[in-house]
């Protein structure tokens, strides 16, 4: 009866649905196969044209994320599902999934407002809160970096969009701070001198504006005399590694010395009364 049944019923309609379902099926594959290839044409086409690098991306992933699913919606049509329904109840899913997904969508704000805004762009240094890396992509929910020793770190836009950034890359030029403690027993004008005449045979130090050497500070243990010398960006970490040994060396041959943290015991001897 059941064999009968199935015979009957069941597989008429498989055998009459098996094409449809084989062709959507097939469409789905060579669809997404498409989009794929649609969307590296999209980002080889800007690229070429000179689109900003910091918009190709995200351009990209968004290109990507809606025609897929203008794909999934046109092939639930092919098999008989109303496509007004069907967004219907896309829309109630969209509702749920949002809810439960709203960090993703505040991270797709935080990479909206990071495109209009442009705190960033790609290729820039930033530091936000203790992560310090250069952008090498802003995506649809995440931004890339890459730290100095060659680390891949994944940020939320939403904590890019909505904490403090600093960005080094985007001012042409940088100051160099360096603060040098050295002993009270040592001439501390002597001292100024050589971190003076040290910065100013250093090509690559701005004269405008001029070094600044002064004593920024009496410290417990130390005189501490502070460099403040602008730069361009490129040069930053150059100039500053070359000053600390430089004037260390020029320290050494003038006998200026750098104290150690030192403290100072005394005893009270009380002396007993007869």
């Amino acid at each position: 009866m059941k064999e009968s049944f199935y015979k009957s019923s069941i597989l008429p309609i498989i055998i009459e649905k098996l094409p449809l379902l084989l062709g959507t099926i097939f469409i789905f594959f060579v669809g997404w196969i498409l989009i794929n290839i649609t969307v590296n044409i999209l980002k080889s086409t800007l690229v070429k044209k000179g689109a900003d690098k910091t918009l190709t991306p995200f351009l990209g992933s968004l290109t990507n994320s809606l025609l897929k699913v203008a794909l999934i919606i046109s092939l639930a049509g092919m098999v008989g599902i109303k496509t007004t329904s069907f967004v219907a109840i896309l829309g109630a899913a969209g509702l749920a999934i949002g809810l439960a997904l709203r960090d993703s969508l505040s991270n797709f704000a935080g990479g909206v407002i990071i495109l209009i805004f442009r705190p960033f762009k790609v290729g820039d240094l930033v530091e936000s809160g203790s992560i310090t890396g250069t952008v090498k992509e802003i995506q649809i929910f995440s931004t890339i970096l890459t730290t100095g020793d060659n680390k891949t770190i994944v940020l939320p836009n939403s904590i890019l969009a909505n904490g403090a950034i600093i960005n080094y890359t985007t001012q042409l030029n940088r100051r160099v701070d360096i603060v040098f403690g050295i002993s009270y027993e040592d001439d501390f004008e002597v001292a100024k001198s050589l971190i003076s005449d040290f910065i100013s045979i250093d090509e690559r130090v701005l004269k405008d504006p001029a070094p600044f050497v002064r004593v920024s500070a009496l410290g417990a243990s130390s005189v501490d005399i502070t460099l403040r010398a602008w730069v361009k960006k490129e040069d930053y970490w150059a100039v500053y590694h070359d000053s600390l040994e430089g004037i260390k060396k020029e320290f050494d041959k003038s006998g200026i010395s750098f104290p150690y943290p030192q403290s100072e015991i005394s005893f009270k001897t009380s002396i007993p009364h007869s």
